[in-house]
Formats: C-alpha cells, sequence, structure tokens
C-alpha cells in the first residue's frame, strides 16, 4: 500500500488480540500495521505513533528483542500487556509474576490525570489478561492507573512521551478502551483520518491483479461472508471470466445447506460456480478420529485433495490457475500466523499444505488481513446482497468442529476440583464435567473441562441468568482446570450424577442428530427476530449423557470480529420455547447454555 497514509505501527509480539489494536486504529480512520518486534521503523516514514503488543510469554523468558533505536525515534509509543512490563523492563522497573494467580477478567480502574485519560472516569471497567505484573515504575515513569489486584495497571512519562497498560484496551471487554485508544492516536500522536475501506478496496484491487497476473483463480466457496466476498472481490480486480467458484459439498453442512448456498449465489450474479459432492469422502477420511486438531488437519488437506480432483476433471492447466481462499485474519492469528503467536486451533485454510503452496505464490486471499466486521463493510461496498453480508458466520470445518469425539471414556478423578469448586462458590450448584474443549487464556491455548451450573429452571429468572453470566469469569480465573461455565437448561428427569462418556467419532447418525437441532435453533432465531442480535449461534454435540444418549451445548454470543465475543442471554420465555422444541428430539440426555465469554472460551468448542 503507498505511504500516503499516517500510519500507527504495532511491534508484534505474539498477542492473540494485535490484529485487533490495528482494527480499532482503522476502525478510526488511521492505517495500522503490523511488524516483527525488531523491525527498524527509522526506515518507514509517516509513522506518528507506535503501540508495542501483548505476549504469551512472559518478560523473564528473555524472548524478543526490538530494534536499538525504538526509544530514539522521539514517536510516541504505547506499550499494552507485555509491552508494558517491556517498557519497564527496558527502563529499569521491575516485573515479577502475579503473587497470586494468572489475571483473566475484568477490574475497575482507579486512575489519575493523564492526557490518555481524557474524558475518562475513574473506575472505568477494564479486560486483564496477564500472568506477570510490574511491581516497580522505572526512574522519570509515573503510576498512572492502578486495580484492585495490580497496583500498576498504567504508567507514563510525558517527557519521553511513552505511555503504557497492562489491561487491554483493544478488546471490548474494556468498556472505554476505544476512547483510550483515540486518546492515544488524538491527542498524543495528532494522528488525521485519512484512512478508509475504500481506499483500500482499491489498493487491493491493484494488489490481487499484480499478484495473479494473467493467470485465474480457483475458489473455494463455502457460500459465507468470507468466501463471498472474496469471489467479489477478486471478479472485479480479474473479471468474472477468470474467477471460477468450487462449492465442496463435504457431508459436514447444516441442512439443506448445500442447495440454499448454490441458490442464493448464483441469484447474487455469481455464475462461473461448480457443486461437488465430496461427502462420503470427508465422512471415511474422518471415521476413528477423535482429536479435535486432527480433524481440523484431516478436513484442510482433503480440501485440497478435492480441488485438485476437480481441477483435474475440469482440465484446468495447472500453470494457469492459482488456488483462492476466504481467510480472515482470526484464522491465521488462532493458528499462530503471525511471527510470535501461539496456534489455540489449526484452522482448515491453515494447515501446513496451504501455507507450503503460500510460500510458493499458488495461493491468493484476498481479504486475509481484515476482521468480519470490515469483510461486512466491503461486502455492502461492493453491493453484495445483505442476506449473504449478515449471514451467521459457520467454520469451513462445518459440524465436524461441533460434533465432540472421544475415544477413551476412562473419566478422570474430578471429587477433588468439585469440591474446591463448591467450597468457593457455596452460593452455585456446580458440577464439572468430565468433557474438555479448547479456549483461549492470555495469549495460549487451554484444553480444559466444562463447569456446569444447574438450576430449577421453573424458578429461574432472567437477573438469575445475567448473575449466572457473571460468575462465570470467576469461576475461570480462579481454576485453571475450568475454561468454560455452562448452565443446564432442561427439565428432565436426567441426573448428571447417572451420565457417563460416550465413545463417539464423525459418522452420518450423528450428523444428522446434530443437523436437526442447529435447524431447529436457527429457524427459531429467524422466527424471533434475533438473527442480528445474535452474532452467531453454534450448536454443540458432546458425547456425555445417560443410556447412551448426548447432550446439546447452545452457544449464542455477541461479537464483532470474533476475537473476543459476549455470551448472549435469551429472554427466559424464549429460552424455556426452544429448549421444550430441542427436548422433543428423542436421544437427547441434556441441554446445556454456554455462559463464557471469549476470552477464556473461544466461540467454538473445538
Amino acid at each position: 500500500m503507498k505511504q500516503k497514509y499516517q500510519e500507527i505501527a504495532i511491534l508484534d509480539f505474539g498477542s492473540q488480540y494485535t490484529h485487533l489494536i490495528a482494527r480499532r486504529f482503522r476502525n478510526m480512520g488511521i492505517l495500522a500495521k503490523l511488524y516483527p518486534a525488531d523491525t527498524d521503523l527509522s526506515k518507514i516514514s509517516n509513522i506518528v505513533g507506535i503501540v508495542l503488543s501483548g505476549s504469551p510469554a512472559s518478560i523473564s523468558d528473555n524472548k524478543y528483542q526490538v530494534n536499538e533505536n525504538l526509544f530514539d525515534l522521539s514517536i510516541p509509543i504505547l506499550g499494552l500487556c507485555y509491552g508494558h512490563q517491556f517498557i519497564a523492563d527496558h527502563f529499569g522497573g521491575v516485573v515479577e509474576a502475579h503473587k497470586e494467580q494468572s489475571e483473566f477478567g475484568r477490574a475497575k480502574l482507579e486512575l489519575v490525570d493523564s492526557p490518555l485519560f481524557k474524558n475518562i472516569e475513574n473506575n472505568e471497567e477494564v479486560w486483564m489478561s496477564h500472568g506477570d505484573s510490574v511491581i516497580k515504575v522505572p526512574a522519570g515513569f509515573k503510576v498512572i492507573g492502578k486495580t484492585k489486584s495490580c497496583d500498576i495497571a498504567a504508567m507514563s512519562s510525558e517527557e519521553k512521551n511513552i505511555y503504557s497498560l497492562q489491561f487491554h484496551p483493544e478488546v471490548t471487554h474494556t468498556k472505554k478502551g476505544m476512547e483510550i485508544l483515540e486518546n492515544f492516536a488524538f491527542e498524543i500522536c495528532q494522528a488525521k483520518k485519512d484512512w478508509n475501506i475504500e481506499d483500500w478496496q482499491v489498493e487491493m484491487v491493484k494488489e490481487i491483479q499484480d499478484t495473479v497476473k494473467d493467470k485465474k483463480v480457483f475458489l473455494l466457496v463455502s457460500g459465507g461472508v468470507d468466501s463471498t466476498v472474496s469471489f467479489a472481490l477478486l471478479e472485479k480486480a480479474l473479471g468474472k471470466d477468470r474467477v471460477f467458484g468450487l462449492h465442496i459439498d463435504n457431508g459436514l453442512m447444516r441442512k439443506n445447506e448445500v442447495n440454499e448456498v448454490q441458490s442464493s449465489l448464483r441469484d447474487a450474479g455469481f455464475q462461473n460456480l461448480e457443486i461437488y459432492d465430496a461427502s462420503n469422502e470427508f465422512l471415511n477420511a474422518l471415521e476413528g478420529i477423535y482429536e479435535p486438531e486432527a480433524k481440523r488437519k484431516i478436513i484442510g488437506n482433503l480440501f485440497l485433495d478435492i480441488q485438485d480432483k476437480v481441477a483435474t476433471k475440469l482440465k484446468l492447466n495447472p500453470d494457469e490457475w492459482i488456488l483462492g481462499q476466504g481467510t480472515i485474519y482470526p484464522d491465521t492469528i488462532e493458528t499462530g500466523g503471525t511471527k510470535n503467536a501461539e496456534t489455540i486451533k489449526t484452522h482448515h485454510n491453515r494447515v501446513p499444505r496451504v501455507q507450503e503452496l503460500i510460500e510458493e505464490g499458488k495461493i491468493i486471499e484476498p481479504i486475509k488481513d481484515l476482521y468480519k466486521d470490515e469483510v461486512r463493510s466491503l461486502g455492502e461496498y461492493l453491493g453484495l446482497p445483505s442476506k449473504l453480508v449478515w449471514r451467521h458466520p459457520f467454520p469451513g470445518p462445518g459440524l465436524a468442529i461441533r460434533a465432540l469425539c472421544l475415544d477413551k471414556v476412562n473419566e478422570d478423578d474430578l471429587s477433588n476440583l468439585t469440591n474446591n469448586i463448591k467450597k468457593s462458590f457455596p452460593n452455585l450448584n456446580l458440577n464439572v464435567l468430565p468433557l474438555k474443549s479448547v479456549g483461549v487464556q492470555g495469549d495460549s491455548r487451554t484444553y480444559a473441562h466444562p463447569a456446569v451450573i444447574s438450576k430449577d429452571m421453573l424458578e429461574f429468572n432472567f437477573k438469575q441468568f445475567i448473575d449466572c453470566i457473571k460468575e462465570a469469569p470467576k469461576l475461570t480465573n480462579k481454576f485453571k482446570e475450568i475454561n468454560r461455565v455452562i448452565l443446564r437448561v432442561d427439565s428432565n428427569e436426567y441426573l448428571l450424577n447417572d451420565a457417563k462418556l460416550i465413545k463417539s467419532d464423525i459418522n452420518k447418525k450423528r450428523l444428522d442428530l446434530l443437523r436437526e437441532v442447529d435447524c431447529i435453533v436457527q429457524t427459531f432465531i429467524l422466527e424471533h427476530g434475533l438473527e442480528h442480535d445474535i452474532w452467531q449461534f453454534p450448536v454443540v454435540l458432546v458425547p456425555y449423557g445417560v443410556n447412551d444418549m448426548e447432550s446439546i451445548i447452545l452457544r449464542p454470543v455477541t461479537s464483532l470480529e470474533a476475537m473476543t465475543a459476549k455470551s448472549y442471554p435469551l429472554p427466559i420465555n424464549i429460552l424455556e420455547e426452544l429448549t421444550k422444541k430441542i427436548s422433543k428430539i428423542s436421544n437427547i440426555s441434556f441441554i446445556f447454555y454456554d455462559l463464557t465469554n471469549k476470552p477464556p472460551g473461544t466461540i467454538e468448542w473445538e
């Protein structure tokens, strides 16, 4: 992109939120880019501010080095989380591991007057996610904010024009986080609003043309907003005759989805589209596979195999074509796609074979640096129908990652953990399920148990519902063995104490059951006009129950960009109506409702 814009440069230490920082500044109308931590920023023109990101590492690891002239550039600097600690350590402060335990969750910020906190009230809610803390500020710095658990939650040296925060203003859980970043950008950096999505689109069209040259693009199309916007952008850059869409029916789709995808894309003007039924190939490949990462990698590789097969069938010359994918940034960040990021889960479009093809210049991903809300804005700008632009996200691996699998049914002894949790939260009727799911805390992957709250649903009200959601982060903060909190919402007579794990892999019978429940849920939210209030509503089948009957997890969330999310509380009367509909399906033991925000729980369970 031409350096005609002012820019805020973000040095990437590997945080899961690093690109979210860039997203926030772009949303203000300021270009923001990521760079490796040791980049010499003096060689890049028009930088008006620098941000040091968070990291999965500890300062004591001595893992990262920055360019020696970083702090001599006379450019305002903002350190976040690890960046806060890095600044303290660099200038002679003291950083130590958190005294009691890692801190993940909301906190109240007591602040003092600072340009960074202009128009920010005292005791604002902020989001903490750290294991180390600054316990002594360097000479020339002063404390400008603290929380109950963190005495140096913010510090600054106005003489050096350096500011740093232990909390994450870039996540939506920090209520006034956007205002804090705006203060840094406009009050401290004096940045101008000179960047927008329309300009980016013009630059991306040129980049596509420069990358593809005289070749054509063979695009994998799921029918979701990401691949659809990629389809439209590629057609704008190259013309319709140079972009070929392939929709693969992998047998892992929702009910009637293949037909709906085909008709909606053709109605939107995408005529150069092939549908290929590979359901048997995917189901055969997933038979006897239980581990989440293994499922994702098999699916990702098989997509490439099918693409090769279809290309051969259509007699496409590989020298004239490159592969296209609708990858967006959260897919790359959770797969460890930036230099220092840890893997949370491998996305199907980020398996090693895909990485190799990218390095060989054989794949184009036109929207790989965008978040979901930016993708939607671009889709609207390109004139796509609202139905396609605002369609709920659906994972590329499909229902394979919403049907949890289990090989070994020998349950861990969770009695001590359960007793400790009950002692800590005596007002909640709590148990720990022997299942595990993927989550994220700090900047690292977790694989831990859900705690389940049981309530008398006949007496349950909305206030109690909200109270349960508020209790969830307290549980996950206190017990590292827990990364989700779920609420039992069915009125079945089965007892949790009688439930057992069930050996299960991916098969048509399980998928058909999940399809039926998912169809009930998706139809239900449309009937009640909730499709815009709820950003995504995964329905998860878990191999746990009585009499070999599995259970269902309901996971409605609100989000802007998938990097963070909040559990969405359905009104009690609507929740009761929904659970009654689901309970009419036979072979279901329990229905649970996921109360967990992201972090610590990822949106999907696998």
